[in-house]
């Protein structure tokens, strides 16, 4: 079964706007979830945190006030809202809990912003 499905991504002018969407599986019902990103040739980095038990959601210092973390339990989906996106936001979207398991990462979305 798979617990990760991600969408929503593609190509965007810079100053545009995204949402990205995570189908989530149930194992992952009691776990904070995440989005992270892999630009090209980097590595994988956290950018935002949505807390299970309430909070304010984190996020990284390159995304704060540009993205926002959203979720809803009922409908097994996390989403990312993606404003004002910048060339430096490219990268492969994955979503997965927070820390995530390994075992279960999606196939991720493409985002690609242009100049």
């Amino acid at each position: 079964q798979v617990q990760l499905v991600e969408s929503g991504g593609g190509l965007v002018q810079a100053g545009g706007s995204l949402r990205l969407s995570c189908e989530v599986g149930t194992i992952f019902y009691n776990r904070a979830m995440g989005w992270y990103r892999q630009p090209p040739g980097k590595p994988r980095d956290l950018v935002a945190t949505h807390l299970r038990g309430g909070g304010e959601p984190h996020y990284a210092d390159s995304v704060k006030g540009r993205f926002t973390i959203s979720r809803v339990i009922s409908e097994n989906m996390v989403y990312l809202q993606m404003n004002d996106l910048k060339p430096e936001d490219t990268a492969d979207y994955y979503c997965n809990s927070v820390p995530p398991l390994d075992a279960y990462w999606g196939q991720g979305t493409q985002v690609t912003v242009s100049s």
